[in-house]
């Protein structure tokens, strides 16, 4: 099976499906697959994950309540890489 790249996170993260994404940003080795992972996090509401995978990704922790902006923020970033 081919692993899905982060882009096809976007609609998912959107939808709230963070089962599906969750199995996506695993399995990426793409660099901004780390925030995927804190996003997806986010919404499944796993404070201390996501705080961990934020940290990884080198970027500040948006709070819990920083789901759609940081989608939006992600999916902004996708586009111009």
């Amino acid at each position: 099976m081919a692993v899905k790249p982060i882009s096809a996170t976007i609609a998912l993260l959107r939808s709230r499906d963070w089962q599906a994404a969750h199995e996506i940003a695993q399995d990426s080795k793409e660099p901004l697959a780390a925030w995927a992972h804190g996003i997806v996090h986010l919404i499944e509401g796993d404070e201390s994950n996501a705080r961990y995978w934020y940290e990884k990704a080198k970027r500040p922790f948006p709070g819990m309540d920083g789901v759609d902006a940081e989608i939006a923020a992600l999916e902004s970033t996708l586009k111009k890489s």
